[in-house]
């Protein structure tokens, strides 16, 4: 392989984007990186001006650099090696800080033949980028399981209402609690709930589809947002979570640990009325919740206790409740978590 191409394949490797003129500054060379940060292809610009269209480097007071101040052209002419921060012209239009470095391309008689230019973003407003990103990232995220914390529940929530008021596109909301956490950490500790929940969160958030939303709700629940479902599909697909929630474990000192969830939860759709669904979905759902299962909307007529006894979704502990269908398998514990999925499962019609 000729030296140049060596030189090319070599330059062609760095993160930075680098570029060489000659005495007129017409470009002879522009590097990958160089093509990735200015969003110009090599093609377009070898053999132009630098100036012409291409980065055109403007200062932090808006003087463009290629008419006076060009450290590039500055460079060719004394051979004195520059830094500058300057703002590129990126091909879509917009102005990216950068840092420039230059320096003289000279003949082996110590002739000036031209310059290369360095640049690369400017570290200090991508460690600044960084920072906004991370703290929006901890602001919407749980840290201890690394999904979704309420808030960003609450934002997928309004955005999913939004999109039903105006296309009327299905979704249902799950929310998905571990049983006697409370009593697990008492025997366990801390540290291996802490692990429990991570191992749910992380069941959860595989095994949904990349549209759908899994975030953390608060202690032991989590809340799963599935779009374009309708009640049956959204009763399956509660059962297949806490399910595989319970079929998850961790290992402490050689014995596997696991745990037991339980879900339930209104679906949004054309069919169901607009109350509770008017103080919003957040509210729908917890609506849905009751201490001892899933309170169904119903019209006002109905009697609060007749509305219990056809809670579509029954929790007991303990045992099995004598005077209600069990659909499901039991545990093996003494302590008894059933789950009945009486139709239909659209808590709120």
């Amino acid at each position: 392989m000729p030296e140049s191409l060596v030189y090319e394949e070599i330059l062609d490797q760095m993160s930075d984007g680098v570029y060489v003129v000659d005495r007129n500054r017409i470009i002879t060379y522009w590097n990958r990186s160089a093509e990735k940060l200015s969003g110009f292809p090599g093609e377009e610009v070898i053999g132009t001006s630098c100036a012409d269209n291409v980065l055109r480097h403007v200062s932090d007071k808006g003087t463009l650099l290629c008419m006076t101040g060009c450290p590039l052209a500055a460079t060719i002419n004394d051979g004195e090696i520059r830094e500058a921060e300057v703002f590129l012209h990126h091909k879509d239009g917009h102005r990216l800080p950068v840092l420039v470095r230059t320096a003289p391309l000279r003949e082996a008689d110590g002739r000036i033949v031209g310059a290369v230019e360095i640049f690369r973003e400017n570290a200090a407003r991508i460690a600044m980028r960084e920072e906004i990103q991370e703290l929006s990232r901890l602001a919407l995220y749980d840290p201890l399981t690394g999904i979704g914390n309420r808030r960003f529940a609450e934002m997928a929530l309004e955005s999913r209402q939004a999109e039903f008021e105006r296309y009327e596109r299905p979704y249902g909301v799950l929310m998905i609690d571990i049983d006697h956490f409370k009593s697990f950490n008492d025997n366990h500790g801390h540290d291996v709930g802490d692990r429990i929940l991570r191992v749910t969160a992380r069941t959860l958030n595989a095994n949904t589809r990349p549209f759908d939303t899994v975030a953390r709700w608060g202690g032991e629940e989590f809340i799963g947002i599935i779009e374009q479902i309708d009640p049956m599909s959204l009763r399956n697909r509660a059962d297949v979570l806490c399910r595989l929630v319970e079929s998850s474990s961790i290992l402490v000192g050689g014995n596997r640990l696991s745990v037991t969830a339980s879900s339930a939860g209104p679906c949004r759709s054309r069919a169901t009325t607009p109350t509770p669904w008017s103080n919003g979905p957040t509210t729908a759902c917890i609506r849905a919740r009751t201490v001892g299962g899933i309170e169904r909307h119903a019209p006002e007529r109905r009697p609060p206790t007749r509305l219990r006894r056809q809670a579509p979704y029954t929790r007991y502990t303990g045992g099995i409740h004598p005077k209600v269908p069990q659909i499901g398998r039991k545990s093996h514990s003494s302590s008894v978590v059933s789950r009945t999925w009486p139709e239909p499962f659209a808590f709120i019609r």
